[in-house]
């Protein structure tokens, strides 16, 4: 189960979280977390693509594209709170659901596999803060070449 997206994790640490985890398929167009549920775990897609989407804002704004070894649900995961966007499978998907409370169980049990595990999600969590800002940073810029928008 080892893979980049959480990668200060160990062999051992992927056996117990392996342990967890439950497969689960979803079909192309299925809500594989629905924005404003209640986080239920956390997702690692292993086969197919998602689209992460933002509904609030009353048209779907695509924010991602997740392909294998993505994570999603770890918003949710860390505020123990809502999703705050909607992961749908662009294609089949296959993924690992590991639920938050058997996620919680063994980060009491292995304080260790804690640690490297949330340094694992502060990089993942860091990359994607850099790709939105890149991404940010080129639609400001060609907001502005554009010249002021008039009201």
């Amino acid at each position: 189960m080892p893979d980049n997206t959480l990668e200060f994790l160990t062999q051992n640490d992927w056996v117990l979280i392996s342990a967890k985890a439950a497969r689960r398929t979803f079909s192309r167009g299925e809500e594989i977390i629905k924005e404003g549920a209640r986080g239920e775990g956390l997702f690692i897609v292993r086969k197919g693509t998602a689209s992460v989407v933002l509904s609030s804002a009353g048209a779907d704004a695509p924010l991602a594209q997740l392909g294998p070894g993505d994570i999603c649900g770890d918003m949710a995961f860390l505020e123990k709170g809502k999703a705050t966007a909607s992961v749908i499978a662009a294609e089949p998907v296959e993924a690992e659901m590991i639920p938050t409370a058997e996620l919680e169980k063994l980060f009491e049990s292995f304080p260790g596999l804690a640690a490297r595990f949330y340094r694992s999600l502060a990089v993942v969590l860091g990359r994607r803060l850099r790709d939105t800002s890149a991404r940010l940073g080129r639609e400001y810029g060609r907001a502005g070449r554009q010249g002021p928008v008039s009201s």
